[in-house]
């Protein structure tokens, strides 16, 4: 988990990270995420002198914005969390809940490498992969709220089993865990990972470029289909496998050039943020509360965890 203070500005004033305890169940989730929140809270008391006016919480899985509910969470193990009404109780200021790469995905748009774009498709490559759809300052969540699912999507039909129950979708071939648990068969270290992969790519490491090209490619085809729908501006490529830098982007850029035909080829860019993204998009979700609320702009910041 991480969290933070967050201005007015999207300026991050403080962070922090402890561990999620997954292990010890989803109760035990919901109860640090609280304790977190407490915890940042009197942070802002001791050193603004004054608590946050809002605060922001922004979690995996299906999410309920509207009525504030973390639906479900296969990574954590949770259904039907009222964590909105949860913090709200603990904080006693009002709360936003949020998806967490649609959360990041706001922060990209507003204040990183999607900043002026009016639309934007965000993917972080990570543990799996989700994306956010970005239009005019937003995100779009979608009828019920499961749009930017591009993880889901189907570019190896009939290939490796995914937990949402279909085969072969793309983030069993291009997300971050994809990549370290073929490059850990491949190399025969189980330990390995896929930044290991990345710096046996550079090295030149045949059986290397073999498995990132494969990632490469199933990430290209996700992607042209997810452009040929949507027609963003600008591709924003972020989480643990954009680290890579060039041994990514040039081959992806040049894969996802080989496939589009009347389809018109979008900016494709790393992600500027890093892992903030998600506490700093969860603040913005907490301001655009207070501004909607109509409250006066206030000097605290606002709380976040992400």
């Amino acid at each position: 988990m991480k969290a933070a203070l967050v201005g007015a500005d999207g300026t991050l004033l403080h962070r922090a990270r402890r561990s999620t305890g997954r292990e010890r169940g989803p109760d035990s989730v919901v109860a640090d995420i609280l304790d977190f929140a407490a915890d940042l809270r009197a942070h802002g008391i001791e050193h603004y002198g004054e608590p946050a006016r809002a605060a922001g919480v922004a979690v995996p899985g299906i999410i309920d914005e509207a009525e504030g509910v973390a639906v479900y969470s296969a990574n954590l193990g949770w259904r039907d969390v009222p964590l909105r009404a949860r913090l709200t109780e603990r904080l006693g200021v009002p709360v936003a809940l949020g998806h967490d790469v649609r959360a990041g995905g706001l922060a990209e748009g507003r204040i990183g490498a999607g900043r002026g774009t009016d639309r934007f498709l965000f993917v972080p490559l990570g543990t799996g992969i989700a994306g956010a759809i970005g239009i005019d300052g937003r995100v779009e969540a979608g009828a019920h709220g499961f749009a930017g699912e591009i993880g889901h999507i189907v570019v190896r039909p009939g290939g490796a089993p995914c937990p949402c129950g279909q085969r072969g979708c793309l983030e069993r071939f291009a997300s971050a865990s994809a990549v370290s648990e073929a490059w850990a068969a491949a190399c025969g270290d189980p330990g390995a990972d896929a930044a290991d992969c990345a710096e046996a790519v550079a090295a030149g490491d045949a059986r290397a470029r073999a498995v990132w090209q494969e990632a490469v490619d199933a990430l290209a085809d996700g992607l042209v289909t997810a452009l040929t729908l949507l027609d963003p501006r600008t591709l924003i490529i972020g989480g643990g496998l954009a680290e890579a830098g060039e041994t990514l982007f040039t081959p992806l850029r040049e894969a996802v050039r080989r496939r589009v035909t009347f389809q018109k080829l979008p900016s494709l860019v790393p992600a500027a943020l890093g892992d903030t993204a998600g506490c700093l998009g969860a603040g913005l979700l907490a301001w655009d509360l207070l501004e909607t609320a109509g409250s006066p702009a206030p000097s605290a910041p606002s709380e976040v965890t992400a």
